[in-house]
């Protein structure tokens, strides 16, 4: 299915959005709760899967749907369709700080491999499916377990990044080490797999983990400074625990802080 021809502008620096110009009856999809605003003359429709097989019955849809099961997303996705005679805009908010990343698949040879939640939204017509490990090692020590998600088709695709985001373009044999979170997407020539950090000092009280993901070209990587399972478990280590007591900055000094501020909670 050829996807529809969308236009499209990003707004913001750390908190971004993207505004989708639709024609009429061209339509984006969407993950679930990825909507920010739209104009009037929109429709909205909530669909099993990608709605890549919604002409193929009911087993089209439940294979597309249980796809996106396997990468821990929702059974449904959202359809933004113009009906309106004119062009009307559609916007679509990163659940997070970071950068939002337009791929146009026709440039990348139709196909796309980024990370399980990676995905915000796509022209009407783009596959969103998954992509296996065909590698031990890689599946259970790259972060990303056996599945990422893959997309495929000839139009533009968004993807979410945290905190700052770096494009490399490797040579052929080029090969990049990166944490195994840090990793968004990449094109399919790149060769992905995890090696040893290696060294006892390294794997005991390096604090770094004991695998990092190696990146070969040639082909087009996207790394993010802020994985949101770091954001998440900074703030979890930050949060009150067990009895509710805040830990505060610098512990006592922290607690000081708080009463010279006017935050007396006990």
């Amino acid at each position: 299915m050829t996807a529809h021809e969308i236009d499209y502008e990003i707004f913001g620096e750390e908190m971004q959005y993207v505004e989708i110009e639709l024609d009429p009856q061209e339509a984006v999809v969407a993950e679930a709760g990825s909507f920010m605003m739209m104009d009037n003359g929109i429709s909205m429709q909530t669909i099993f899967g990608d709605g890549s097989n919604q002409n193929q019955g009911v087993m089209g849809k439940l294979f597309s749907a249980g796809k996106r099961l396997l990468t821990g997303e929702s059974l449904f996705m959202t359809v933004f369709l113009n009906e309106y005679q004119g062009k009307r805009k559609v916007s679509f908010a990163s659940p997070y700080p970071g950068k939002i990343i337009p791929i146009d698949l026709s440039q990348f040879g139709g196909r796309f491999i980024c990370q399980k939640d990676a995905f915000l939204c796509a022209a009407k017509g783009v596959t969103v499916g998954i992509e296996f490990s065909r590698k031990l090692g890689r599946g259970f020590f790259g972060g990303e377990g056996f599945i990422m998600q893959k997309l495929e088709g000839d139009g533009m695709a968004f993807v979410h990044a945290g905190g700052t985001l770096a494009r490399k373009e490797l040579a052929a044999g080029e090969m990049l080490k990166v944490d195994t979170g840090c990793i968004v997407g990449f094109t399919p020539s790149v060769d992905y797999d995890i090696q040893f950090v290696g060294g006892i000092r390294n794997t005991l009280f390096g604090g770094e983990g004991l695998f990092y993901a190696t990146l070969r070209g040639p082909g087009i990587v996207y790394i993010q400074s802020l994985p949101f399972s770091r954001l998440a478990s900074r703030v979890f280590a930050a949060a009150p625990q067990g009895g509710g007591k805040d830990r505060g900055e610098g512990s006592l000094l922290g607690g000081l802080g708080n009463l010279l501020d006017g935050d007396n909670r006990f």
